[in-house]
């Protein structure tokens, strides 16, 4: 199964879907138009803020925290991609902040920008710092389409096809459940997440840097999957048998960052 799913992610890049990411410069299988997905989003969100209880920055703290911090670094992600020459690669994003209230250690962000923090996420990252780390991570998997390379390949291996809208329209329940896994939606923090490693690490990269221009100490991060690693009170499988890094190796891959990320960095006054 194995060797058909490759070949038949193979075959669906050499045909139309691969394409080099100009930050990372990955090539990466995006068979969906972001256009679509970011329409796809529009419509799951506010699905899923009716259903859940949304913590209004009027009348809490936190959540006019999880504002202030989602605007910084979304500010710091255009002043990059502005710099490079590439803020069209933005284009569609209408950002969307917002603090869910559930104990689950969790957050994401769909395409186009919509992001919720969960409630339970709090009292481990425990700082502005930390919150902004876990923030430019998920905003990181936004902007690089790590999630349209998920449902790309899930799409591939399910045999939906590349058209979006014919799958929704022959199994949306199958599609819907497809776009939710891909971007995380409902997945614990804490357990395995449906990012490949490669994904998860490049998102901590670049998180640094979003946190680092937003004005918060990107060291931070460290501090905070330490907490992480002890918040999973060993509960998680090893390495080799997870998608999801350790604890462990993405602290030692975010060491490896750092310098690059603190040249980024000016405290915000």
């Amino acid at each position: 199964m194995t060797r058909i799913f490759l070949a038949l992610t193979a075959v669906a890049c050499l045909s139309a879907g691969c394409s080099n990411n100009s930050v990372t410069g990955r090539s990466q299988l995006t068979l969906l138009p972001e256009s679509e997905l970011q329409s796809m989003a529009v419509s799951e969100y506010q699905t899923f803020l009716s259903s859940n209880k949304v913590i209004s920055p009027s009348t809490s703290k936190d959540a006019e925290m999880v504002t202030r911090v989602g605007q910084r670094i979304t500010a710091a992600v255009q002043q990059y991609y502005a710099q490079k020459g590439i803020s069209s690669q933005l284009d569609g994003y209408k950002w969307e902040y917002k603090l869910v209230d559930s104990k689950e250690v969790n957050a994401w962000c769909m395409p186009g920008g919509k992001i919720v923090v969960y409630t339970g996420l709090l009292p481990i990252t425990q700082n502005e710092a930390a919150l902004a780390a876990v923030m430019g991570h998920e905003v990181s998997h936004a902007i690089f389409q790590h999630g349209n390379e998920r449902m790309s390949q899930g799409m591939v291996q399910q045999g939906l096809g590349s058209a979006l809208s014919v799958a929704l329209s022959s199994k949306p329940a199958a599609t819907q459940n497809l776009f939710m896994t891909a971007y995380g939606v409902g997945s614990n923090v804490l357990g395995t997440l449906p990012f490949s490693r490669k994904h998860e690490l490049e998102a901590d990269r670049y998180g640094l840097i979003w946190t680092a221009m937003a004005g918060y100490n990107p060291q931070e991060a460290i501090n905070l999957w330490k907490r992480m690693e002890t918040a999973s009170n060993g509960q998680k499988p090893p390495e080799f048998l997870s998608t999801h890094p350790s604890e462990g190796r993405r602290i030692s891959e975010l060491e490896k960052h750092m310098q690059e990320a603190l040249t980024y960095y000016k405290p915000v006054k």
